[in-house]
């Protein structure tokens, strides 16, 4: 199991609770996640009654849970229910003697099929009844349409106010992700994010573990894995829609997030591109939200206006790359040559915009404080109208948090590049959006950190000014994984003495692996033994690494001392 503790914590908590009375809990998430994985793992653990639901009729659906029931308990037979008021008390009566986790699985199935379901179970679980009173049964409804789970224990629903738990599994961050793909190189963690997200079963059953191998083999695993007819990624964006029943106008739905995948984020845009009013995308965008596929980003610095973007990698790579050429792909024997020609379309349409939410994550959840300037509490693209130039100013990264006052300040101000090498005109711009934010008055903005994120470099100009300027951060890939992405190589010199003014002796390049907050000593050819680069005596040492791959900013700690990047990432020193 990786990466799904505070999952498990809950769910044992909440299966393990010896207090008298049953219990209901909601479990729920995307498809390929490991729920169905976690609720077996947790009968096999306590002994607990497991039951998934097929899509059957509601007289079908009673008797496989009485035979599922009767296996269970090791009956000779099956058991025999009239109805679901008798099954959901025989359920009620596993849990008469000690604690005893129920679940059922795939559980819009069976509403369904009776859509009074959630009323029986609200009144078998209703207060003061014996049969739940006698209990400690802890029913566990578990499923992956997110249409039909999201509402189960909302608004007036029947099962209102009923549970004890409602888990959301999520899909693994980008962080996570590069871990479980085995992935050390932050350029290609991003580019295998940008396809296959975070979830789970992409790369275990789905790739059967193949993980690029390193940022040579990603074409090769591009065309093995998601361009493969005979591979299960191939098809998978198409089945996710499939899954979730309230999606009845495919057509409709495939053409909405084909318009966001090819860069129409707005209501009106995304209209103009499918032909349709932008009133009348209300619904379809709704239930897309609601199926956890896409996500409405609020502007920054006007609350009547936000953009769409798709939450689920692999549909974003579908309609971009593989939606034009469907045909082709599904014919070819060699996706090589059709990879190629999809090449420039991946670049701009995939990479470009998931870097873009990539950085607005790592600026919302992971920056370090003193890159951003504060704690953010939201942070979000912006708008922002230049009066002399009677045009509006894109902002890929506004982060906005509380002041002392608890007025909403700017923060930090961010530009996002992917393949494009940024410069002093970038830098620019964003002091010119500064600068418009300071005249509207918007507090902080005059003391806002600007932010460069690029995954192609910046030129030297902007590096200068980066080092003059106290305001400036640059921000590569490597910076999104700080700490993360294990082992990372760096390349070091040094010279013994010299932060004591002591005379300097060259000592040979070495090459080591550092683990980002491991202790690590530098071996050292033995005719130079004595300049070995370790703490003796309390004398200081300085370290000059030429070479970095580790994220610039993040202090790190080499043989008990501390590492601090200079603003390019281009080197280091460290007294030890």
């Amino acid at each position: 199991m990786f990466d799904r503790d505070v999952e498990w914590t809950e769910l044992t908590a909440f299966a393990g609770d010896v207090r008298p009375g049953a219990t209901l809990g909601v479990v729920s998430g995307r498809r390929r996640q490991g729920k169905t994985f976690l609720l077996r793992a947790l009968c096999a653990a306590t002994g607990g009654f497991y039951f998934a639901a097929g899509e059957a009729t509601d007289g079908e659906s009673l008797h496989q849970l009485g035979a599922a029931l009767g296996a269970h308990l090791r009956l000779p037979s099956a058991l025999s229910f009239g109805n679901w008021r008798e099954a959901v008390d025989a359920l009620l009566g596993l849990g008469a003697e000690h604690p005893a986790p129920v679940v059922i699985d795939e559980f819009p199935y069976l509403a369904r099929a009776n859509s009074a379901l959630p009323s029986i179970l609200q009144n078998a679980i209703a207060p003061l009844r014996p049969e739940r009173e006698d209990s400690r049964s802890h029913l566990l409804l578990c499923g992956s349409a997110m249409t039909f789970m999201g509402t189960l224990l909302s608004g007036s629903a029947p099962l209102r106010g009923r549970a004890g738990l409602e888990l959301v599994v999520p899909t693994l961050d980008y962080q996570l992700a590069a871990q479980f793909w085995n992935l050390t190189d932050p350029t290609l963690a991003i580019k295998v994010h940008a396809i296959v997200g975070g979830t789970p079963a992409y790369r275990r059953e789905f790739a059967r573990d193949d993980s690029p191998a390193d940022a040579d083999d990603f074409d090769g695993w591009v065309q093995r894995t998601v361009l493969n007819p005979a591979s299960p990624l191939f098809r998978e964006a198409r089945y996710l829609l499939a899954a979730e029943a309230e999606l009845h106008d495919m057509g409709l739905y495939h053409s909405v997030l084909a318009a966001i995948a090819d860069g129409n984020t707005t209501r009106g845009n995304i209209g103009k591109y499918i032909g349709r009013k932008s009133g009348d995308l209300a619904h379809p965008l709704n239930v897309l939200m609601d199926c956890g596929l896409v996500d409405r980003r609020s502007d920054a610095f006007r609350e009547n206006q936000a953009t769409y973007e798709i939450t689920e990698p692999l549909i974003s790579f579908y309609h971009a790359v593989m939606r034009p050429i469907w045909s082709d792909l599904a014919h070819t024997r060699n996706p090589a040559r059709l990879w190629e020609r999809s090449q420039s379309r991946f670049t701009s349409n995939v990479l470009g915009s998931h870097f873009e939410q990539l950085a607005r994550h790592w600026t919302r959840y992971f920056a370090p404080e003193d890159t951003v300037g504060g704690f953010p509490a939201r942070v979000e693209p912006g708008t922002v109208n230049d009066p002399a130039s009677k045009k509006t100013r894109q902002v890929d990264v506004v982060a906005l948090g509380p002041d002392n006052d608890d007025r909403e300040t700017v923060l930090a101000l961010g530009e996002v590049k992917w393949h494009e090498s940024m410069g002093v005109r970038h830098l620019e711009r964003l002091r010119h959006i500064r600068g418009l934010l300071t005249a509207q008055h918007r507090y902080g903005a005059a003391t806002a950190r600007l932010l460069c994120f690029s995954g192609a470099g910046f030129t030297s100009e902007l590096a200068d000014e980066a080092d003059r300027s106290g305001d400036v951060r640059l921000l590569t890939p490597a910076d999104l994984y700080a700490g993360v992405l294990l082992p990372v190589r760096v390349e070091v010199t040094g010279q013994r003495g010299a932060a004591a003014e002591q005379p300097r002796s060259e000592i040979r390049r070495q090459r080591l692996r550092v683990t980002a907050g491991e202790v690590v000593g530098v071996e050292i050819d033995k005719d130079v033994a004595d300049d070995r680069l370790a703490h003796r005596g309390g004398a200081d040492e300085l370290v000059h690494v030429d070479h970095l791959d580790l994220a610039a900013h993040q202090p790190r700690r080499l043989h008990g001392g501390r590492i601090v990047a200079d603003r390019r990432g281009r080197w280091l020193v460290a007294r030890l």
